[in-house]
């Protein structure tokens, strides 16, 4: 019996240290040099690395990833596109639905081969798995120590295939983007070990100093802040470069970042524009008649800058850079990568301006994109949306929001039967276009939704304190949620539960409206699976309008006014209900119009039954 309570206690203690373990995050810091042999689309790299262990685990075996290994015949990757076919992300493969990775020569692969790597001038045994390699530590890395690690390595630049690589379609000679063996990420949740698969990733916030040794007739353009413009061609014009057998080192330097990124063309300019009490901002392109409107977009940018800090926060970083370059768009410390031939200058500013917001809910805000791409995609989309709203307000004229056209590409795949879960893992949806409407489309809706339950002001107050408390470290949706109750003072487990991991559908609808003794009744359904909070707009034949807001019970509150319009709240409606009903003191006749959700946030999948329309 002695034994047993001593076991019971035992097993009790550890279970409650796991619960009260105080939030804690790696770090690395990271020093590289690579030298590029760009006729050959090769380069050597060596690093050292000084990492902390700020967990409170002794680690004796780290992981790294080794990115482009996955462009290779046979890889993880290739298989994939091997089996979605045409149902693959279209930039991968063929007009027949043939992976492109299954037909690279061994020219045309890439590689990253490990010469050496050291813990403490120590060689240490590893192992690769492709994409990730597996270290056994000679000295285990206790917890609040740093240790620091030594690696040579050798790359090979694969032909552009997805987001990284040489020659991209609008002629960039290097996108140099998941380029060097990184470290993987290591919290609460374990090692961060997704094999490459094309999407998402994740890292360890550090300083990084990097030089890059190129050709001279090479202009770079990188996350970071550049040491010395002076030395290097296109960042000061009055300046040559200071070639050394015909190449030269281009030296950046950046703080608390978890990725850093470059890209290098002969024929790249370079252009700049500083934001008002923000960063300033570099343009790096090839200019031409196609790139025409990069001139046209800089006091967009400007403007950009200032609505999010405005509407989330200021961007905490000195510089940014849009750099012309990969396969689309995509971000990385301090820098985006943009194709950038634009059709109109609304194009590019949507094309930029996602990239740019991923510095507030990827960079920043340090979500694990693998495991929760829709906080980070999602979050993202929903700040292009509301900025091109403002800068481009002739494109949505007449919206009740400048989220319809995702609130309506939303309905329409839910209705499809096409839909999957939003907390799958971001490689394991069954078609791209699965992956992309849970991550980018519904991710935007969970927070157009969230606002449609809060009011606009508990949202933008919500958004603000998740950008205050968890920027530089890698919140989780536990932790955004955390905050979005505290501040709505609402209990909204539900909500994330039923968007996270369900696909369950929204249908409220008017059912009845009559007239009972001089009042009007006014009889409402819920057809679909989903519970929420109901607006019910009223415009009334004098011209007045009215909104009557029925809070869920399961929120226990309910939001405040908004848009200026009137509002009366009516008692919960109780989630096991089907029918609700209430009554207006006023004659039917009185009443022109009656809609649920003209604000057209809530997501339901048939609007036809939200409008009583008086004859």
């Amino acid at each position: 019996m002695k034994k047993l309570l001593i076991l019971l206690v035992v097993i009790t203690t550890s279970i409650l240290k796991s619960q009260i373990t105080p939030y804690y995050q790696q770090q690395a810091n990271y020093n590289i040099e690579v030298d590029v042999d760009t006729k050959n689309f090769k380069y050597n790299g060596k690093q050292q690395i000084n990492y902390i262990n700020n967990s409170p685990d002794t680690l004796s075996i780290v992981y790294f990833h080794l990115y482009w290994n996955a462009f290779q015949p046979n890889s993880m990757m290739d298989q994939q596109l091997i089996q979605l076919g045409k149902n693959a992300d279209q930039r991968m493969v063929t007009p027949e639905g043939e992976s492109r990775i299954s037909k690279l020569k061994p020219s045309e692969i890439g590689y990253q081969k490990i010469i050496s790597l050291k813990q403490e001038n120590v060689p240490l045994n590893y192992t690769i798995e492709e994409t990730i390699v597996k270290v056994k530590l000679d000295k285990p890395i206790l917890p609040n120590t740093t240790t620091v690690f030594t690696m040579d390595w050798e790359g090979q630049i694969p032909l552009m295939i997805r987001r990284a690589g040489r020659n991209n379609n609008e002629g960039i000679d290097f996108t140099m983007t998941q380029w060097y063996p990184k470290l993987a990420e290591y919290d609460y949740e374990g090692w961060h070990i997704s094999d490459y698969i094309a999407r998402e990733f994740q890292g360890v916030f550090g300083n990084y100093e990097v030089k890059i040794n190129i050709d001279k007739n090479y202009v770079v353009g990188a996350g970071g802040v550049l040491v010395n413009p002076k030395e290097v061609k296109g960042y000061d014009l009055d300046i040559k470069p200071k070639a050394r057998n015909n190449k030269v080192t281009w030296h950046f330097k950046a703080e608390n970042i978890h990725d850093f990124a470059w890209a290098a063309d002969p024929d790249y300019s370079v252009q700049t524009l500083q934001v008002p009490q923000g960063p300033k901002v570099y343009l790096v392109f090839q200019k031409s008649e196609k790139t025409k409107y990069w001139e046209d977009i800089k006091p967009f940018i400007i403007k950009y800058f200032q609505i999010m800090k405005e509407n989330f926060g200021a961007y905490p970083y000195p510089t940014y850079t849009f750099i012309q370059g990969g396969d689309g768009g995509m971000e990385y410390g301090m820098c985006s990568m943009v194709m950038g031939n634009a059709g109109s200058l609304y194009d590019l500013a949507k094309l930029m301006f996602h990239e740019a917001s991923h510095s507030w809910f990827q960079q920043v805000l340090a979500t694990n994109e693998s495991m929760r791409a829709w906080m980070d995609e999602g979050f993202t989309s929903y700040a292009e949306n509301l900025v091109l709203g403002e800068l481009f307000p002739e494109t949505i004229e007449n919206y009740p929001n400048s989220h319809l056209e995702t609130v309506s590409t939303y309905v329409n795949f839910a209705k499809s039967g096409q839909e999957e879960v939003m907390g799958l893992l971001a490689d394991h949806y069954h078609a791209n276009n699965g992956y992309s409407v849970a991550s980018y489309i519904k991710g935007e809706m969970f927070l157009v939704m969230l606002e449609y339950i809060v009011g606009k002001d508990n949202f933008t107050k919500i958004m603000k304190e998740y950008f205050q408390t968890w920027k530089f470290k890698h919140p989780t949706d536990k932790d955004f949620m955390h905050i979005a109750q505290k501040v709505s003072a609402m209990d909204l487990k539900w909500y994330w539960n039923y968007m996270t991991n369900t696909t369950r559908t929204i249908d409220y609808m008017i059912k009845k409206v009559e007239e009972l003794q001089g009042e009007t009744k006014i009889t409402l359904q819920n057809s679909g699976s989903f519970p929420m909070p109901v607006d019910v707009f009223i415009v009334y034949t004098n011209g007045n309008k009215e909104i009557y807001n029925i809070p869920l019970n399961l929120m226990h509150n309910s939001k405040k006014q908004e848009f200026g319009i009137p509002q009366k709240t009516l008692p919960y409606w109780k989630w096991t209900h089907k029918e609700y009903s209430f009554i207006l003191p006023i004659p039917l006749d009185k009443i022109d119009l009656i809609m649920l959700d003209a604000s057209q946030r809530l997501g339901d999948i048939d609007y036809q039954n939200n409008l009583y329309q008086n004859k």
